[in-house]
């Protein structure tokens, strides 16, 4: 997958990632941060390209692209590979349709300090080039895992775990809600929001005030409202 920027290919490179491969604008400007990430792709082995504006605009479909992009193998993204206890707050999206969406749920994990976003079901591409620019980063300090519900929630059950919905059934207002770590804080689709049954199998269902006349928030603005309170409850 690609990721472009010096800014981002910093924060992957401090995050313990590197590229296969940089692919370079021949007349660029010198930089101590981009010669520092040259020499570490160098000696790991990876592969430097210059090539001109214009097919940095056709490899990342923009018109004014930045000076470098990076070529990344996808990340290992089963359940196995994760550790639940590396973190007390886990984001677990159901069904996410929209890259944005993603972005900005691996933005807020790591704004709140959550071990990462579990992805169920059909749901975007986390190494799409809109989702990777919509996390601003947190692609690379976030892990990822895809998997079905039917794989999920067993995979939850086997260790320790609260599942957390945002929810209209049978649920309590989610300020003072008995929260507690680990919390993987679940969200539906962007329109149809939980199955019935997925919400039956939480632990815990939460509802948040809805004041005007919208009947349902942004599934990435709900999760970041939720994490955030579950945030303040487990630091209490």
């Amino acid at each position: 997958f690609l990721a472009e920027g010096l800014r981002l290919l910093t924060d992957a490179r401090e995050s313990g990632r590197l590229p296969e491969m940089l692919v370079m604008a021949g007349e660029r400007d010198p930089h101590p941060l981009l010669a520092a990430l040259e020499a570490d792709v160098e000696r790991a082995g990876g592969e430097i390209v210059d090539t001109t504006p214009d097919i940095l605009a056709k490899i990342t479909g923009k018109e004014n692209p930045q000076a470098v992009v990076g070529v990344f193998a996808e990340f290992d993204t089963s359940l196995t590979s994760l550790d639940r206890a590396a973190a007390p707050i886990w984001l677990v999206a159901q069904a996410l349709r929209d890259p944005g969406n993603l972005g900005t749920m691996l933005r807020t994990g790591d704004a709140v300090g959550a071990g990462g976003l579990i992805l169920l079901d059909d749901s975007a591409d986390p190494f799409s080039v809109e989702a990777v620019r919509a996390s601003m980063g947190a692609t690379f300090t976030q892990r990822v895992a895809q998997a079905r519900w039917d794989e999920f929630l067993p995979w939850l059950r086997s260790g320790p775990g609260q599942l957390v919905a945002a929810s209209l059934r049978d649920a309590v207002p989610y300020r003072g809600a008995a929260y507690r770590a680990p919390c993987f804080i679940l969200v539906g689709n962007e329109s149809r929001g939980l199955p019935e049954d997925y919400e039956a199998a939480c632990d815990l269902r939460v509802t948040m005030p809805m004041r005007g006349r919208a009947d349902s928030l942004n599934a990435a603005v709900a999760g970041a409202v939720l994490a955030y309170e579950v945030l303040a409850a487990l630091e209490r």
